[in-house]
C-alpha cells in the first residue's frame, strides 16, 4: 500500500450526509470505504469516482449485524492494511408519536442503528486503528441537536443521540494512549430527502405546527472534512452545524 494514502470509511454512504461527505473526502485525496445496507448507491457512487481518477470501495453492510461490521472491517484490512478515519454516520429515526404509542420494534432499531450499530462499527475501527502501523486515527460520529434538546415525541432519537455523546467522549478518552482521536458533529436541520419534510410544517414545543429553516447540506460535509484534515495531535471533540434561524437556541 502507498504510505501516502489516507483510508476513509463513511457508514450511510448511500444518501444524504454520508453521501455528500464521502465525495468531499474523495475530493480532497482520501480513499474512501462506502458503507451502508443498499449496494446500488454505493456501487454508483464508486462509478462516478472512478471518472474523476478517485478511489472507492462499496462493502454493503448491516451496521447492526455484528458479523457484518466485521466483514466489513476485515475488507477494510485486507485491501488497504489500515484506517484513518471513520465517519460513523449512519442512522435512523421513529415515528414522532406520544413514547406510549410507539411500537417497541421501532425503539429497538433506533437504538440498534444509532447506538449500537455506531459502537460496533467505533470499536472496530478502535481495534485496527490501535493495533496498525503508524498507531492512531480518527472517529468522527455522527450527533445531532437532539443530543442536546429533544424535539416533541423523540425519545428514541433523542435517547440515542445522548448515547453517541457519551460514546464519543469516552472515546476520546480511551483514544489517547493509541493516537485515536474522536469527536462528534452536531447536524441541525441539513436538507436530505429525508429532512425536506420539515420545510412542510414540524410539530414544535408549544404544540404549534411550523416549517423550518433548513442549510445545505453540503456544510454538514464540509465540517466532517475540516475536523477530518486536523493532524491527530488536534481534535474538535464538538462541533455543531446548523441552520441560523432554527428553533434550537430558545427550544421549548
Amino acid at each position: 500500500m502507498n504510505a501516502s494514502r489516507r483510508i476513509a470509511l463513511v457508514t450511510g454512504a448511500g444518501s444524504g450526509v454520508g453521501r455528500l461527505t464521502a465525495l468531499a473526502l474523495l475530493d480532497d485525496g482520501w480513499t474512501v470505504v462506502l458503507a451502508g445496507r443498499r449496494a446500488d448507491p454505493l456501487q454508483t457512487l464508486v462509478a462516478d469516482a472512478a471518472t474523476r481518477g478517485q478511489t472507492a470501495l462499496a462493502v454493503p453492510t448491516d451496521v447492526t449485524n455484528p458479523a457484518s461490521v466485521q466483514a466489513l472491517f476485515d475488507t477494510i484490512e485486507r485491501a488497504f492494511g489500515r484506517l484513518d478515519l471513520l465517519f460513523n454516520n449512519a442512522g435512523v429515526n421513529a415515528p414522532a408519536v406520544p413514547v406510549d404509542e410507539l411500537p417497541l420494534e421501532k425503539w429497538f432499531n433506533v437504538i440498534d442503528t444509532n447506538v449500537t450499530g455506531v459502537f460496533l462499527c467505533a470499536r472496530a475501527a478502535f481495534g485496527l486503528m490501535r493495533r496498525q502501523t503508524p498507531q492512531g486515527g480518527r472517529i468522527i460520529n455522527n450527533g445531532s441537536v437532539s443530543a442536546h434538546t429533544p424535539r416533541p415525541f423523540t425519545a428514541p432519537y433523542t435517547a440515542s443521540k445522548h448515547a453517541v455523546s457519551g460514546l464519543t467522549k469516552a472515546l476520546a478518552l480511551d483514544g489517547r494512549a493509541y493516537g485515536i482521536a474522536a469527536g462528534q458533529v452536531d447536524i441541525g436541520n441539513a436538507l436530505t430527502e429525508l429532512s425536506e419534510r420539515m420545510t412542510r410544517g414540524v410539530l414544535q414545543a408549544n404544540g404549534t405546527t411550523a416549517p423550518e429553516p433548513m442549510m445545505d447540506a453540503r456544510h454538514v460535509a464540509d465540517a466532517v472534512r475540516h475536523m477530518a484534515s486536523l493532524p491527530l495531535d488536534a481534535n474538535v471533540l464538538n462541533m455543531t452545524v446548523m441552520a441560523t434561524a432554527m428553533p434550537f437556541v430558545g427550544r421549548g
